[in-house]
């Protein structure tokens, strides 16, 4: 792909809970990544990855922006970043902390979308840094896993919060089918809200009003 291809081309990152690897199509984050792939071929460059690999994909974004292969971002690519990160649980977490990797970067990030954002250690999914325009959270307070219900914005002058969204399934159980039998046993609406095809919809238009 030539530098200005990729420098059209909007970023879409997406990272996977727990200890989910990033191919596993069972989950709905992956199957989006897939979906978005397929209908932005050259448009848009979409990965995902797992939650503990961060630093990968900090090194991924950096290596997209860097449209003359020089090896560092001018301020000129820099202004020209589209990027969109989101996730589900650690990786929601993941997410958040990857835009604030980027702020120290001076690279701006269009949107983070956060489903059922659990915080990893060391990291702070709640407050959203200063250089994403836009932000949401969707999430639930059921079981012994759940979301954060809350994100805030650093400074509320850069980054606009389009929601905090609750769901409960305690009386609209999602089919879970696929995933592990723990799972299902000890966090079910955890793992309910990332096969909720309701809020995957409404993340899947999120993000496809910032491609092109």
């Amino acid at each position: 792909m030539d530098g200005t291809s990729v420098r059209a081309a909007v970023i879409v990152i997406g990272f996977v809970g727990g200890y989910v690897h990033h191919n596993d199509t069972v989950h709905q984050e992956v199957q989006l990544a897939n979906h978005l792939s397929k209908d932005y071929a050259s448009r848009a460059e979409v990965k995902i990855f797992e939650n503990h690999s961060g630093r990968q994909a900090y090194n991924e974004v950096m290596r997209l922006l860097d449209s003359d292969h020089d090896g560092k971002l001018s301020a000129e690519e820099k202004r020209e970043a589209r990027i969109v990160l989101y996730g589900h649980s650690w990786g929601a977490s993941e997410a958040v902390a990857l835009a604030r990797s980027l702020q120290k970067q001076n690279v701006n990030v269009l949107l983070t979308v956060q489903v059922d954002s659990v915080s990893k250690p060391g990291e702070d999914d709640r407050r959203i840094p200063a250089n994403v325009a836009e932000a949401v959270n969707f999430y639930q307070l059921d079981g012994l896993l759940h979301g954060q219900r809350q994100i805030v914005a650093a400074d509320p002058s850069h980054t606009r919060i389009l929601g905090n969204y609750r769901f409960n399934y305690k009386m609209n159980s999602i089919n879970c089918d696929g995933y592990p039998w723990y799972a299902r046993l000890f966090m079910k609406p955890h793992i309910e809200i990332e096969s909720d095809p309701k809020v995957w919809g409404q993340v899947e238009a999120l993000i496809r009003s910032k491609l092109p």
